[in-house]
């Protein structure tokens, strides 16, 4: 079976200190898209696993968050424990799957923490629901026509661009998520038209709250080598041996990075491109 149910019994919480400041249990385990690029596809290829012990999930980051102390402010919240409940999944493509309005509510009641997940499409079904800043969006945002190959069927760039002000109008915190930046012949010049788009779209009297996360690309042998197997497009971008050179991550996996040289070089123009166009778009990190 492509999608099935299970009783999540892991429930170990994370410290991220990027995109949150935890990671929650999976609500979900997988995909049903098929990005060339994912990560999640190195322990998962096919299919996704979701909890329906979401109440047990929802009673651990209770317990943590009260006896987990953070220093506030940090760059993840002002005052709020932030966790993230979607890193081994796009909680939003699979929320039909979960009472999500549950897991929303949990988050806009508690007085400590708050949710955030990063997406590829745009969930229309979450308009109608008020989160009162509680739950915030990062919606991942790469050039068109990288993302036409390496993130089929996923909403288109300009949709979710516009859907920031739809988010921030019903009540969501909106972040941008830059990522993965690949870099190719050109690319430059294509963030040039895609921070232009959003800054033409993006509203004045949100800009200073819409902030970024900057993530460049991460590759992996083994995904390589899946992605040569079901002959996934895109993989002349992504494999670049000479550009890049084995890192170990902060999990302690063996991954596939841009050469440091090149990286910070890169990590240069991006910010001096970024801050040309939309110097409101506050990048929170870059790496």
């Amino acid at each position: 079976m492509l999608v099935q149910p299970v009783i999540r019994k892991s429930m170990g919480i994370k410290f991220s200190g990027r995109s949150s400041d935890f990671i929650t249990p999976s609500f979900g385990f997988g995909c049903l898209l098929n990005c060339s690029y994912c990560y999640l596809k190195r322990h998962k290829p096919k299919g996704l696993d979701y909890a329906t012990n979401v109440a047990d999930i929802l009673t651990e980051i209770n317990n943590h968050s009260y006896f987990m102390g953070v220093d506030k402010p940090n760059q993840t919240h002002e005052s709020l424990i932030t966790y993230d409940i979607s890193c081994n999944e796009d909680f939003a493509l699979h929320s039909k799957y979960y009472n999500w309005k549950m897991i929303f509510d949990f988050f806009k009641n508690h007085d400590l923490a708050m949710a955030t997940f990063a997406t590829k499409i745009v969930p229309k079904e979450f308009l109608e629901y008020d989160p009162n800043q509680k739950v915030r969006i990062r919606f991942s945002l790469m050039p068109q026509k990288i993302s036409s190959i390496l993130e089929p069927n996923t909403s288109l760039i300009k949709d979710r661009i516009s859907a920031i002000n739809d988010f921030k109008n019903a009540g969501y915190d909106v972040h941008i998520n830059f990522s993965p930046v690949v870099i190719y012949s050109g690319w430059l010049e294509d963030y040039k038209e895609l921070f232009e788009q959003v800054n033409q779209s993006v509203l004045n009297k949100y800009k200073k709250d819409v902030k970024a996360e900057v993530i460049f690309l991460t590759h992996n042998a083994l995904k390589h080598q899946h992605n040569l197997a079901y002959n996934l497009p895109g993989e002349n971008i992504l494999w670049v041996p000479q550009h890049q050179e084995t890192k170990v991550s902060q999990y302690g996996g063996h991954n596939i990075r841009y050469n440091t040289r090149l990286k910070a070089e890169s990590i240069l123009k991006f910010k001096k491109l970024h801050k040309s166009i939309i110097p409101w778009n506050t990048i929170r990190y870059i790496f």
